[in-house]
């Protein structure tokens, strides 16, 4: 009898952990790093919104192939250790199939783990670093890169503000060249990420490049930098922080009549700039990589339904792009996953094939076509730039930088 008991207990075991390897194999499991709580959180906060509910949408929606998405979400508040610890367990405890990335520094610092574990890996950091397949096979960016971000932005100031705003009239009429200052976090990686790429198109476009203003993620007060800027005389600052600390020195300068323009990395460019710069918010251009949220746009009307009915404490009013960035970065991912899928390749080559298979494909949510190859990981070279007026953002112009400038674009640019 007790024999029979050992045997009836070892039988229910197995058939236990038969059961549960079968839901696991019908479950897609996918890790993803954030920062809610870290000097990135500004910004980061909304995008985790905008991701749980889009994992929602797309269970309710078929998931990958009938299989239901399994999100594991942790906060690393932008504490690099913690980002490689959590990664590890990802890959080792949790077996996920892919991974949502956040900071640049991390992300570019595990890229040699990530591509040799062969693991997919889709960040919100931008950095044209990992846009190169030869030096990152398995890293994927959903936004236009950094790089191209700050050469479009530059641009388009130089070809419709520059070269047509009356308010430069008498120094283009002197012969003066513009001028140029950047404003960013040194240490960051992120921030620092485009300021090669954007000095370089300064160059390019005959402007004089003044000395860097180092300025935190978290500045509350930039006069000493906006005063050792004054003394350059810009007619032009780029600012490569996220909104908080972009805000901060936007409100400086124009409290100290600083007179120059601004243009902005993605990551400082939302609605929350609106509010906390004011009246300073006038004229600053910047990026958006896709759509604000609430515009008219296809599969919006989605976003702002699961909006509603997951967190319905959130105010509509208060969310951001960010939100939108969060349901692109997951529908991209859902792409390649189906891809992968349905190809029978449901592992880290598999879904790597799927990104790169990628051809003027788009989520809808304004974001511009996306094409991915096994020789070129940037999602695309069209990049969209608003100004803001009367406290909207409108598009100013579309550059597409690959059209424009095709032999750096192809021989050039990529990787940095």
């Amino acid at each position: 009898m007790m024999r029979k008991r050992i045997w009836l207990v070892v039988w229910l075991f197995l058939v236990l952990a038969m059961g549960s390897e079968a839901v696991a194999q019908n479950v897609v499991k996918m890790g993803s790093l954030n920062d809610m709580t870290g000097p990135t959180s500004d910004v980061g906060k909304d995008v985790v919104l905008g991701m749980r509910e889009a994992v929602q949408y797309v269970n309710e929606t078929g998931g990958i192939n009938g299989k239901p998405i399994k999100l594991i979400l942790f906060d690393y508040g932008y504490r690099v250790p913690e980002y490689i610890t959590t990664y590890k367990r990802f890959r080792d405890y949790d077996k996920v199939v892919g991974v949502w990335g956040w900071g640049t520094g991390e992300t570019e610092a595990i890229s040699p783990t990530v591509n040799a574990d062969k693991m997919p890996f889709l960040s919100h950091s931008f950095s044209a670093h990992l846009a190169d397949p030869k030096k990152t096979p398995y890293n994927f960016i959903y936004g236009t890169d950094y790089s191209s971000n700050a050469r479009a932005a530059i641009t388009v100031w130089y070809d419709e503000v520059w070269l047509k705003d009356p308010k430069f009239k008498a120094d283009r009429e002197k012969g003066m060249k513009p001028k140029f200052v950047a404003f960013y976090s040194w240490p960051t990686p992120y921030s620092s990420a485009p300021i090669k790429a954007i000095k370089d198109q300064a160059t390019l476009l005959g402007f004089e490049v003044g000395p860097d203003q180092d300025v935190s993620l978290v500045a509350l007060d930039t006069k000493s930098q906006v005063l050792a800027a004054k003394n350059f005389g810009p007619h032009l600052l780029w600012h490569g922080n996220t909104t908080m600390s972009v805000s901060t020195a936007i409100r400086d300068a124009h409290a100290l009549g600083l007179g120059a323009d601004h243009i902005v990395n993605n990551w400082g460019y939302d609605e929350n700039l609106i509010k906390l710069a004011g009246p300073a918010s006038e004229r600053v251009m910047g990026v958006a990589v896709n759509a604000f949220f609430g515009e008219n746009v296809p599969l919006m009307d989605k976003v702002t339904e699961y909006a509603k009915k997951m967190n319905p404490g959130v105010p509509l009013e208060n969310r951001l792009i960010r939100t939108v960035q969060g349901w692109v970065t997951v529908l991209m991912m859902r792409e390649a996953l189906v891809r992968a899928d349905k190809a029978g390749k449901l592992n880290g080559p598999g879904v790597k094939e799927g990104f790169e298979t990628i051809r003027e494909w788009t989520p809808g949510l304004g974001r511009p076509p996306i094409t991915i190859t096994p020789a070129d990981h940037r999602p695309g070279s069209l990049v969209r730039v608003y100004m803001i007026k009367d406290k909207k953002f409108n598009l100013m112009k579309e550059v597409d930088l690959k059209k424009r400038w095709p032999d750096k674009w192809e021989k050039e640019w990529l990787g940095w």
